[in-house]
């Protein structure tokens, strides 16, 4: 009989599952301490419980994270992980340091995506299917198991997959991550990015989760952004601003825009505008980011000093304006570029 895996059980779960057992629910919160605080994974090596309990967990359970398939460095440091999960479907994480000394974990949340951007190669893949809360939370643990408790710093899921059409299984990891005996990483650390689902970005900003919210807006005019988002024709510009609304007021925080910039499409004054004049009376920062080419889309990549002047023209009409720098090219590990395309080939 296999043993059944606790990787992605919350607090809450693993008090029912000790109870069900017939010890103290108080007891499943010592075992959430020890799986994800601690990192020890034998039963019988947690000795603040009971050994008849440990021996009834040995027998039953096990505490399993995901399995490596190979992994790549960049030239600038950025880290990539290919994992093979228990169905054989790939999964991509990515490992950004920066010059701070920061480390920021690009997490997928999905195996594939429906979304079908027209500029991003996990999109080409089709969706695959939902990971499951371990399989979310099971990324960052192996960073940790092979890096050390300061492994990263930051967590942005960006990786494969649109985050809040896998709702729940986010939300669960969310509360494993942040929870002071889970892996302690605040909230406010943690960015949840999403094209722009809009009643789950309602229902996110309901709980209060604290976390951060991206929106990967890459053009301000409704026809452009059709032509590289398809969910741009049942989730308006005007409709989004309005859930954004929403959002920001509700949680008092700002949203980040996540703006990429294609070479002669989305790059003009016109543009810049149209950006000045979406994000009137939303509390915003927006980054730009230069496309990544993938193979087989349309888009090129512009010069830098294209991205630059877009800059300097938007800077004065929004609030904050950061260039981000593509990480991880060579490895095929940047923005939009995941896709695990050695995996799927075999």
């Amino acid at each position: 009989m296999s043993k059944q895996n606790l990787l992605g059980y919350t607090s809450r779960e693993l008090e029912d599952l000790v109870a069900a057992m017939g010890d103290k629910a108080y007891r499943g919160r010592q075992l959430f301490r020890w799986l994800y605080k601690t990192r020890q994974y034998d039963f019988n090596l947690i000795t603040d419980l009971s050994k008849d309990l440990r021996r009834r967990l040995h027998e039953s359970y096990d505490f399993t994270g995901l399995s490596l398939a190979r992994s790549a460095v960049s030239e600038d440091g950025t880290k990539k992980f290919v994992f093979r999960l228990y169905d054989g479907q790939p999964l991509e994480t990515v490992l950004i340091p920066d010059e701070s000394g920061r480390s920021t974990v690009c997490l997928s949340t999905q195996v594939g995506c429906a979304l079908n951007c027209g500029f991003c190669a996990t999109g080409k893949m089709g969706f695959r299917r939902n990971l499951s809360v371990g399989e979310i939370i099971g990324q960052l643990i192996y960073l940790r198991d092979w890096l050390g408790d300061n492994a990263f710093t930051n967590i942005v899921m960006m990786g494969m997959g649109e985050p809040l059409l896998n709702f729940d299984n986010v939300v669960k990891a969310v509360s494993v991550i942040s929870a002071g005996d889970g892996l302690s990483v605040s909230a406010k650390k943690i960015t949840v990015s999403t094209v722009g689902i809009l009643d789950k970005i309602r229902r996110l900003a309901d709980l209060k989760l604290k976390v951060r919210l991206a929106v990967s807006l890459n053009a301000a005019i409704q026809d452009k952004r059709i032509r590289i988002m398809p969910i741009a024709q049942s989730c308006s510009l005007e409709e989004l601003s309005d859930t954004l609304r929403y959002y920001t007021e509700k949680t008092s925080t700002r949203v980040t825009f996540e703006y990429i910039l294609f070479d002669g499409f989305n790059d003009s004054i016109d543009d810049v505008m149209a950006i000045s004049r979406y994000i009137q009376g939303i509390p915003c920062k927006i980054n730009l980011l230069a496309y990544n080419p993938v193979e087989g889309a349309e888009f090129g990549r512009p010069s830098d000093e294209k991205v630059d002047w877009f800059a300097r023209q938007l800077y004065p009409r929004a609030p904050a304006v950061t260039v981000r720098k593509s990480r991880g090219r060579d490895i095929d590990a940047a923005c939009g570029q995941l896709a695990a395309r050695h995996l799927m080939k075999e």
